[in-house]
């Protein structure tokens, strides 16, 4: 699959895939997306700690990123699963600039691209991350998660995502109240999200996008 590197206006870098037509990221900015949505409305509205987090679509690891930023600065425990059908190679996750944006240096960003797929691997204290390389139709877990961030290729791209079969496998193992974020806000989405057991909320997007959704396991 080829990509190539775009730089977004806010200036983090996102990932075009031509064959798809399809970035990884909002043009409008990659970085403040990624926290509008993921850190603002995900990660900080759920109050449990230790926070078990599943992640669909690790792709540029931008999230997860975030995600073990934010919990050092909190001492918040995370366990972090993410599931990944098409990884970066180690040479496109050290062209992304996002350490440098945060001026973080590199270390954190490097060691969650270099972790070893399919196993936890504690990157701090407090912080256990799990890659799973593999399709999101395949999901099956033992684990029962407090947030899900889902952020797979678009529905207009990859409608079979985004299918009502997809969200119960994910439902199945949430735990009562849990949140699920998206940046969609498509009404197809949304109705699958329905059928599968989520009551739906909408929440401001972030620059370029007027809805996300926030789907709550009843």
């Amino acid at each position: 699959m080829k990509r190539e590197f775009i730089l977004t206006e806010d200036g983090s870098h996102t990932i075009f895939v031509p064959e798809m037509g399809e970035h990884f990221h909002s043009v409008h900015g990659a970085l403040q997306e990624s926290l509008h949505i993921f850190i603002n409305h995900g990660y900080k509205k759920v109050d449990c700690n230790p926070i078990s987090i599943l992640e669909i679509g690790f792709g540029t690891g931008l999230n997860a990123f975030l995600t073990l930023l934010e919990s050092i600065s909190v001492s918040r425990g995370v366990y972090y699963e993410s599931w990944e059908a098409f990884p970066l190679t180690a040479e496109e996750s050290g062209q992304l600039n996002y350490p440098d944006l945060l001026n973080t240096g590199r270390n954190f960003f490097d060691a969650i691209h270099q972790a070893e797929w399919g196993k936890d691997i504690d990157l701090t204290s407090g912080f256990t991350l799990k890659k799973v390389e593999a399709d999101i139709r395949t999901f099956v877990s033992d684990r029962f998660y407090d947030l899900v961030y889902f952020d797979a290729f678009g529905p207009d791209y990859q409608p079979e995502l985004w299918q009502t079969p997809i969200f119960e496998r994910i439902a199945a193992c949430m735990k009562k109240d849990s949140r699920l974020v998206t940046y969609s806000a498509k009404g197809q989405v949304r109705r699958n999200l329905r059928e599968a057991g989520f009551l739906i909320e909408k929440a401001p997007g972030p620059p370029g996008k007027r809805e996300i959704t926030i789907a709550i396991k009843s």
